[in-house]
């Protein structure tokens, strides 16, 4: 059995953020179902370019692994995939960490998963520099917690190993909240800048603000009849401190648009609009959004 401490399945953005962050000082394995360069190229935030050679596996014929952590940092919609993929190739106790977006996997392999499955809720920004490298965009903040508060201790321990390596993690109790809130911000800004292929601080200007303030009242009435308690800043004063702060940033869900890839459009919306449903409450604008990212 190999020795890998982190085999993290999936090698887009924030699946090479991650290796090449934890590389230097822990042993893991990138895997996906295309070959990549074994030589990435990590570029920080404040412009250093750091290459390292990563052990690359196929995620379909996995090497005899026995990982301390099982990462799925695929897109929402190929999870459950990714997961059927690996997870008879490794000892089934093995703790599961999910990055996704959204909250819609995050239930799902709770419940389907024998070991201790982590959520991750992350604000750390990065994206592709071809097959060879990432760039990390900004520093961020990431949140570990499970939905039943079972696993504080594996928590702290996962949070401090990443802190170690540069990603600031904390481990938190209400993971469950948290992700409601993400997907909150992101249902008011990925879908607009999707739909009318505009960067984050474009939404500020006429005709998109007005639809901003829309799908905000929207969400906060369904995050109420969820119980969802209100962050801080209430939910207008925190999306338009998001946007601010990723004025010059295109969406994750305007890069897929834009690379012809399929959207996360059912995991951001889908919850939303399924609660919208189960509530009775008229949510006119996440529906539209919704018609309309999800083509012909």
């Amino acid at each position: 059995m190999s020795t890998a401490s982190h085999l993290i399945v999936g090698p887009g953005a924030l699946g090479r953020l991650l290796a090449l962050q934890l590389a230097d000082t822990q042993p893991v394995v990138l895997a996906g179902r295309r070959a990549l360069p074994a030589e990435q190229t990590l570029t920080t935030p404040e412009g250093e370019r750091r290459t390292r050679r990563l052990t690359m596996a196929d995620s379909r014929r996995l090497p005899p692994l026995a990982p301390a952590f099982l990462h799925l940092t695929t897109k929402a919609y190929a999870t459950e995939a990714a997961y059927d993929s690996v997870a008879a190739q490794l000892p089934p106790a093995t703790p599961l960490v999910l990055w996704q977006n959204g909250f819609e996997v995050q239930p799902t392999l709770s419940l389907r998963h024998t070991g201790p499955v982590l959520c991750a809720s992350t604000t750390e920004g990065a994206w592709l520099a071809g097959d060879t490298g990432v760039v990390h965009a900004g520093h961020g903040l990431t949140y570990l917690g499970d939905l039943d508060n079972r696993y504080p201790e594996l928590c702290r321990a996962l949070a401090a190993t990443l802190t170690d390596t540069g990603l600031q993690a904390s481990a938190v109790a209400d993971i469950r909240t948290r992700l409601w809130h993400k997907l909150a911000i992101n249902a008011a800004i990925n879908p607009l800048t999707a739909r009318y292929r505009i960067r984050n601080g474009q939404l500020r200007d006429r005709p998109f603000q007005p639809m901003v303030t829309q799908v905000i009242e929207e969400v906060t009435a369904i995050m109420a009849a969820e119980a969802i308690p209100d962050p801080e800043a209430g939910w207008h004063g925190l999306v338009w401190q998001v946007v601010a702060g990723t004025a010059n940033n295109r969406a994750s869900m305007l890069q897929d648009v834009l690379a012809g890839r399929p959207t996360e459009r059912a995991a951001i919306l889908g919850p939303l609009l399924s609660a919208a449903r189960h509530h009775g409450i008229a949510s006119p604008c996440l529906v539209a959004l919704d018609a309309a990212l999800a083509g012909p």
